[in-house]
């Protein structure tokens, strides 16, 4: 199991309409076969300056993969995630 998981902060305006749009339209996302326990979560710690995350877990490798070059996934990043987001970290995960 793969945990996938992007922390982000966007370059809207907080608690705006196109904030909350990004957010309703990463949905799309879990219409790739292989995505599981897709998660939009909202950072609530002092701790860091990320204001959101997506988590989601892939059955193995492959379907990371298959999720990654995904034509709805290619699509998300450069119409929205590219111009629409501030800065992120991207952490992958798998159980020891």
């Amino acid at each position: 199991m793969i945990v996938h998981s992007v922390i982000f902060t966007l370059k809207h305006p907080a608690g705006s309409s196109a904030e909350a749009k990004f957010l309703t339209d990463a949905l799309v996302l879990t219409q790739i076969h292989g995505v599981q326990h897709f998660e939009r979560l909202r950072q609530i710690s002092p701790k860091n300056e990320f204001d959101f995350g997506f988590s989601m877990q892939f059955a193995d490798a492959a379907a990371y993969q298959r999720y990654d070059e995904h034509p709805i996934h290619v699509e998300f990043v450069r119409d929205r995630w590219v111009p629409e987001v501030a800065k992120f970290l991207e952490i992958d995960y798998e159980a020891l």
